[in-house]
């Protein structure tokens, strides 16, 4: 299963040596995305997921992706630069029921423009609450994630907040709802425990094939 994933790779110890960390633009349309030719890694999941809270905790940062307690604030595309060697790309998140359609509609054009136009972008992973069966609007980006030929990798946030049990249990229940037939495609994650850290960066650097030199 995925915790046993995990466990061996935070045996290992492997995660990026951050010299570099910082915000490079936030875009609302595709001429605003940076000139950058590096690998692209994007993270999706519906408002108030917490995407910013683990760019943060991968990065071994406090406050460079800016967290808030009221959902639907990204609404922009926000690229982050690592080592000048990859991007992070936190894509706005969804499923806010107070913001309009129209606005539900705009970010969603954002979305699909970034995925089919940017040829820089290698994975786009989606995040999920742990703790709660993924929606609709979760089942709808998955579905898009993997219709645009994505692996559908999907980080199960806030996995502090459950016993290693209930994490087992609950990761059964977004393997099932998802339709995902590889349990070891989903990972828990916590941004406050750091748990999953190594193991996200072990999966990242078998995505973007980086060098040795980048990792200790």
């Amino acid at each position: 299963m995925a915790f046993v994933t995990a466990v061996a790779a935070c045996e290992k110890g492997k995660y990026m040596i951050i010299k570099k960390a910082e915000l490079l633009i936030t875009a609302a349309k595709r001429e605003q995305y940076p000139d950058t030719v590096v690998p692209e890694l994007a993270f999706a999941g519906k408002s108030n997921v917490g995407k910013s809270s683990m760019i943060n905790a991968m990065l071994n940062r406090k406050s460079l992706a800016r967290t808030s307690s009221q959902p639907g604030k990204t609404q922009t595309i926000n690229f982050y630069n690592i080592n000048d060697t990859l991007n992070f790309v936190d894509l706005p998140g969804y499923g806010y029921a107070k913001v309009s359609k129209t606005e539900k509609d705009k970010w969603a054009k954002m979305i699909d423009i970034y995925l089919h136009s940017r040829q820089q972008l290698r994975e786009v992973i989606l995040l999920v609450d742990i703790r709660h069966e993924p929606g609709v609007n979760d089942v709808q980006m998955y579905e898009w994630i993997k219709s645009c030929g994505y692996t559908g990798y999907v980080i199960a946030a806030k996995a502090d907040k459950l016993s290693r049990s209930q994490q087992i249990k609950n990761v059964a229940v977004i393997k099932k709802t998802l339709d995902i037939k590889d349990a070891n495609l989903i990972f828990p994650f916590s941004a406050v425990s750091k748990s999953g850290v190594e193991d996200m960066w072990s999966l990242f650097e078998k995505i973007l094939q980086l060098g040795t030199e980048e990792f200790k």
